[in-house]
């Protein structure tokens, strides 16, 4: 089938500009074009797999567009609850012959985390998350800090095991939120990129499994196997767990 031609919805973002010199450099794809918030989609109409970094706001129409020009999509924005991804399962069984992938976080180091987190989870009765991220991020928690706490809850229930202690009564805000019954902090600091610790505690002891990524480069490796796959694979895929082997 030749080379994957790609296009990047939210190409001028930070995210966007760094997909598309990632599909530049890639094996067996090519950049045929990128719109940014203001742009005509129709620009991308020779892609044949679309990547989106945009806005949670954004995103939904972007997908709604793709499926309805038969494009694949690889999706790294986040902002997907249960009724977004019902109607991303209503688009898939309209359009059989489309794939999408839509994922938390694409770096490798990431994914390990929360399968090491997940795995921890039914040995230690406390658990808390803090996540860090650059200013200019649109949502807290991130959608990373939103997936693993998700993940932490379903490895504790499995293992039934009880809520989170916590005597808090006077909170004022300071517990952060909570996602599934875990607590998650999230910060907001000039110099940080993209980084997250997992902090599990039992009687006497403390484990603390932390990811740090420090350039956007570390998330392409995960974008690339994501286009490969999307582009052989319809139907939906959530997370990039299974496309890495992981």
């Amino acid at each position: 089938m030749g080379d994957i031609p790609v296009g990047v919805l939210g190409i001028g973002g930070k995210m966007g500009s760094e997909v598309g010199r990632a599909v530049e450099e890639a094996d067996g794809m090519v950049l045929v074009g990128g719109v940014d918030v203001d742009g005509n989609r129709a620009d991308l109409a020779k892609a044949r797999v679309v990547v989106d970094f945009t806005h949670p706001d954004a995103v939904m129409d972007n997908i709604e567009w793709a499926f309805a020009n038969g494009i694949h999509l690889v999706v790294g924005t986040t902002g997907f609850d249960a009724e977004r991804l019902a109607r991303v399962r209503a688009l898939c069984a309209e359009h059989p012959q489309v794939g999408i992938l839509i994922a938390s976080n694409f770096s490798i180091g990431a994914v390990l985390m929360m399968k090491f987190a997940a795995l921890a989870a039914p040995f230690y009765p406390s658990v808390e998350i803090v996540e860090l991220h650059h200013p200019g991020k649109a949502e807290a928690p991130s959608g990373t800090a939103t997936t693993t706490a998700q993940k932490l809850a379903a490895a504790r229930a499995a293992a039934d095991m009880g809520p989170v202690p916590d005597a808090t009564v006077h909170d004022g805000g300071a517990r952060g939120a909570v996602v599934d019954g875990i607590h998650v902090h999230g910060v907001r600091l000039q110099g940080l990129v993209a980084h997250q610790e997992v902090l599990l505690g039992a009687a006497g002891e403390t484990l603390t499994i932390r990811h740090d990524s420090f350039d956007r480069a570390s998330f392409m490796p995960g974008v690339v196997a994501g286009i490969r796959h999307v582009d052989s694979d319809p139907g939906l895929t959530e997370g990039i767990e299974g496309v890495l082997g992981i």
